[in-house]
């Protein structure tokens, strides 16, 4: 059976889970408060930042879920991530709506990668 390894723990949950090849993050949220397109911009540095230090990058991001608070903002996410999301290599993606941890987040994304 493959390592199962666990960082950035809380007692709670940890942000980054690799099992054998596979990574997977928690729900990265971004600046409590902050716009849409800035949430989205922190979870993508946030993104960027967890699988470097998996030994990992976004070019081998296999699935990503997107919890927006209002759909009305899909757009405004959807630009950030167009221009972050590497061509070619465009993971497979869900999107939906979700009433989030607290009213100040408006997205959360979730990210299973490979090594």
């Amino acid at each position: 059976m493959s390592e199962i390894t666990r960082a950035h723990g809380n007692g709670r949950m940890s942000q980054l889970v690799t099992h054998g090849d596979t990574i997977y993050l928690a729900g990265q949220v971004g600046t409590a408060g902050a716009s849409v397109t800035q949430q989205t911009q922190d979870i993508l540095n946030q993104i960027d930042t967890l699988l470097a230090e998996a030994g990992s990058d976004k070019t081998k991001i296999l699935q990503a879920i997107i919890w927006l608070d209002d759909m009305a903002d899909f757009a405004e996410m959807n630009a950030v991530w167009d221009a972050w999301v590497p061509q070619g290599n465009e993971p497979a993606r869900a999107a939906g709506s979700a009433h989030l941890a607290t009213p100040e987040y408006k997205v959360e994304i979730i990210i299973t990668a490979a090594k």
